[in-house]
């Protein structure tokens, strides 16, 4: 069932919380050992978490607006049970003393945590194969990736294990793997949700955001996750919405801009056919598409790759082996700084060392100008060209939202490009300017590559959705009409 479909059985009594819990959790123990999505399943506790929110209904008291649906947190996200390892050997036995606000809100909506998903180390990655215990499978085809860093969570709903999940986006890590596995996914705008509990990677990037099967679940939990929070100093405060409440309303006189940098000469040509595709769905419902120019476009991975590992070599200094974490055995000679460069590589894997020395190198003396300060200066353009694209009147043409790729093609194989760091950046190619703009966007189901898996299999391509600052909801009104005229995410993969 999808999470509405959970929730509204839940509370009319057709299903219990029980039967729902147990339902996930035998679909995790047939499924996962081919998908690999967990880390870490929490099966009695979920359950006994079910049993309370079942006696919570039969007392007649209120339950919230997720009362006995399974979900899970993707490993980054603090829970005081269980284990919070980033999918790193560093944090491998760490246990958090508190919950994240995020998951607080979960539970506090009644939702059923079953477990923790697996991740590209430390969020860094777009293929989950760099997480330190093993690769996630996409479960359309598990001899190929399902995206990263949030692999686990998008695998985990699309393989109908849970009904929703959470991931972070830092440079696309909900919208790649949920156009990957099908899915929707949505990075909230900057401060929409709080980071307190995240583990950071970089924190002028990091979103928490959903990730379910239809528009409607996504709405569901941003009215749960969105809000102010005094624990988090670049938590927005602004009034949230009801994300649910309009979501059937077409927008009227709805304007959409494809930018001219949509149409990448590396782009799989299944990408571009989805894309031309979608545009006229739109025109069908009457929509205008105009084009527009993102001409800073193709500085954001240069940018974005600059900035978040400078950002990271920050965040992740914290972790070297003193106060809590992996720590290395030392020699009977050996000094403080022997312990922390031996604990940090051991706990760290490739991908992490590689982007705290380049995050290091553009923050030290004589190139900070250069690199870091340049990427910055890159950033703030790159934003006023979406908010020139945003603005309406003589200023700009005013669209509600763009429309491009949520990715340059369909899932590639488990290990086609591990050993080209380059190629695998450029995975985020069309992701990274949400986040360095820090706008909303939202990646959803549009069509599929046909015969495009490893025996001929259909695998999954989505397209994305970038809203102005704070516009969320009509943007989830947007996909809704593309939804409901096309009906891509009804289609699961055949397990």
């Amino acid at each position: 069932m999808t999470l509405m479909g959970v929730r509204d059985a839940v509370a009319a009594g057709e299903v219990s919380a029980v039967e729902a819990a147990e339902a996930s959790l035998s679909r995790i123990d047939a499924h996962d050992g081919a998908v690999r999505a967990f880390v870490e399943v929490h099966a009695e506790r979920a359950l006994a978490r079910a049993r309370e929110v079942d006696a919570r209904i039969a007392a007649g008291e209120r339950v919230g607006a997720l009362a006995g649906v399974p979900v899970a947190l993707k490993d980054n996200m603090c829970t005081s049970w269980g284990r919070t390892t980033c999918s790193s050997r560093f944090l491998e036995g760490y246990e958090s003393p508190y919950d994240a606000t995020a998951t607080k809100r979960l539970l506090d909506a009644g939702a059923v945590i079953v477990g923790k998903t697996n991740m590209d180390e430390f969020a860094m990655g777009s293929s989950c194969e760099n997480s330190a215990f093993f690769p996630t499978r996409n479960p359309w085809d598990t001899t190929r990736v399902p995206g990263g860093s949030s692999g686990g969570s998008a695998a985990c709903v699309a393989a109908r294990m849970v009904s929703a999940s959470l991931g972070s986006d830092t440079g696309g890590s909900i919208r790649q793997p949920a156009a990957l596995c099908g899915l929707v996914g949505v990075k909230p705008t900057y401060g929409r949700v709080s980071r307190y509990g995240l583990v950071a990677f970089a924190s002028s990037l990091d979103q928490i955001g959903p990730m379910t099967r239809t528009v409607a679940d996504s709405a569901l939990l941003m009215n749960v996750l969105c809000g102010v929070d005094p624990h988090d100093a670049t938590s927005a405060n602004v009034e949230t919405p009801d994300f649910l409440r309009d979501l059937e309303r077409p927008v009227e006189g709805l304007r959409l801009g494809v930018p001219t940098q949509a149409w990448d000469e590396r782009n799989h040509p299944e990408s571009t056919r989805v894309l031309r595709e979608a545009m006229e769905v739109y025109r069908g419902l009457g929509a205008e598409i105009v084009e527009i120019g993102l001409p800073r476009m193709e500085y954001g991975i240069a940018a974005y790759y600059i900035i978040a590992p400078a950002e990271a070599s920050s965040n992740l200094a914290r972790f070297d082996g003193v106060r809590y974490g992996r720590r290395a055995a030392l020699g009977r000679d050996e000094d403080l700084a022997a312990l922390y460069a031996r604990s940090r590589a051991e706990g760290f894997g490739q991908e992490v060392q590689r982007r705290i020395m380049l995050g290091t190198h553009v923050l030290s003396s004589g190139y900070y100008e250069a690199y870091y300060l340049t990427a910055l200066k890159a950033r703030r353009l790159i934003k006023a060209d979406f908010d020139a694209a945003f603005a309406s009147g003589e200023g700009g043409p005013g669209v509600h939202a763009v429309l491009m790729p949520a990715t340059q093609g369909p899932a590639f194989r488990l290990g086609e490009k591990t050993d080209d760091p380059l190629a695998m950046y450029f995975e985020d190619l069309y992701t990274v300017t949400a986040n360095l703009a820090g706008i909303g966007a939202l990646s959803m189901p549009a069509g599929f590559a046909k015969g495009a898996g490893s025996d001929g299999e259909d695998l999954p391509l989505g397209v994305q959705l970038m809203c102005a600052p704070f516009d969320e909801s009509r943007m989830l009104r947007i996909a809704r009409m593309f939804e409901r005229e096309t009906g891509h995410g009804e289609r699961g993969p055949g397990m």
